[in-house]
């Protein structure tokens, strides 16, 4: 029975967590550029960290879920919501691979290093699909001008990037911090 009540918990967390990084994706301003489209400053890739270091690897699942559900409620994004799923579901991935990966509490270097890995997994995959998706195939511009662009969007990504390393690793603390009080645990 405990076991049972023990999924049944994880299960609703991450369904909460994936609530979460969808409302995150609200809070964002999106700026046009002069060429290709446009980039966003947002809140979201805080949730998106923070849904992998407090659930390790699956909490991918709901970085990218909630995310890909927000571009499905936005015209502009619906029909790149599978590369949302991917790209920020890579982002949760990777952040819980380096905290489950000692199985040891989270600790402050610990959570930053997964925030790190994180973010730099997910703008590696967000430059990529900028220039191949966006650049190449959406807009059709030649390889020469859609590399152009990517120096366009690091301002914005720059900033979303250290917001979310400095937000996510104190966050996830204080809650396994309150959760371990409350005799929860995420395992």
């Amino acid at each position: 029975m405990k076991q049972s009540h023990s999924k049944t918990l994880s299960l609703a967390m991450l369904g909460m967590m994936t609530a979460l990084v969808f409302v995150s994706n609200y809070l964002r301003v999106t700026m046009p550029i002069a060429i290709g489209g446009k980039t966003s400053f947002t809140l979201a890739n805080i949730m998106c960290c923070l849904s992998g270091l407090l659930f390790g690897p699956v909490g991918g699942l709901a970085s990218g879920l909630g995310s890909a559900l927000y571009d499905l409620t936005n015209p502009a994004y619906a029909a790149e919501c599978w590369i949302t799923f991917l790209t920020k579901g890579a982002m949760g991935l990777m952040a819980g691979v380096m905290m489950r990966k000692f199985r040891q509490e989270p600790t402050y270097p610990r959570c930053l290093l997964g925030a790190v890995v994180g973010c730099v997994t997910y703008y590696i995959l967000y430059f990529f699909k900028c220039f191949a998706y966006d650049g190449l195939l959406v807009e059709g511009l030649t390889a020469a001008v859609a590399v152009g662009i990517l120096p366009l969007k690091v301002p914005a990504s720059i900033f979303n990037a250290a917001v979310a390393i400095i937000a996510a690793p104190p966050l996830c603390l204080a809650i396994h911090k309150a959760l371990q009080k409350a005799h929860i645990s995420l395992d």
